[in-house]
């Protein structure tokens, strides 16, 4: 099944993500090195925010995970995202900018483009999810084993998808006309209706 999901930085790895003679890399976070020296960032939007578009800088490794080998045809990747701004601070007490960390199990076939977009998407998956905690109680449930969390969560994303049917067969309100009351008369419209009454 291929997948994004977020890791932390200590994540064991496997071997450097180039050639033999690279230093190994041991954890995600050491990747940055890399990153840092081929500078390939690519910056693209996770979607549409309250102050704009929320835009990052995107880049991708193919790297292989301890004890996790990927299914046939599968490859993992770590993709790293970076903030276009310093909003973190650090042990050293400077604000750098902030790197999230994602581990991708995706096709072998899959191009680097389409990795970083589908790593991007996830925060639409977050803010719905957010949304459906309060809005159907996706978090609201009192269950210890897989099939009863499966049937409550299945259960709310059926009423989450009935409301959003629901709602796009609404129509949308249409904008009422400007109001003349208060408004200081026109005098041409006036002397206008005047002579047409007087010529009627």
């Amino acid at each position: 099944m291929p997948y994004v999901r977020g890791v932390p930085v200590d994540l064991p790895l496997d071997g450097p993500p180039g050639k033999p003679r690279h230093p190994a890399v041991k954890r995600a976070d050491g990747l940055l090195h890399y990153a840092r020296v081929r500078d390939q960032w690519e910056r693209r939007s996770c979607g549409h925010g309250a102050k704009g578009e929320r835009l990052y800088d995107w880049t991708a490794f193919a790297v292989e995970v301890k004890d996790e080998r990927p299914a046939r045809d599968f490859s993992h990747w770590m993709v790293l995202r970076r903030s276009l701004h310093p909003n973190r601070r650090g042990k050293d007490g400077q604000l750098h900018r902030e790197i999230a960390y994602f581990l991708v199990h995706a096709p072998a076939r899959t191009t680097v483009a389409e990795i970083i977009s589908r790593a991007g998407g996830r925060w639409q998956i977050e803010e719905d999810n957010e949304i459906n905690k309060q809005l159907v109680g996706l978090a609201q449930y009192q269950v210890r084993r897989w099939t009863p969390w499966h049937r409550h969560v299945t259960a709310c994303m059926l009423a989450t998808a009935f409301l959003a049917v629901q709602r796009a067969a609404v129509p949308e309100p249409e904008p009422e006309p400007e109001s003349d009351v208060g408004q200081e008369p026109d005098p041409g419209k006036a002397r206008t209706t005047a002579e047409s009454e007087a010529t009627g």
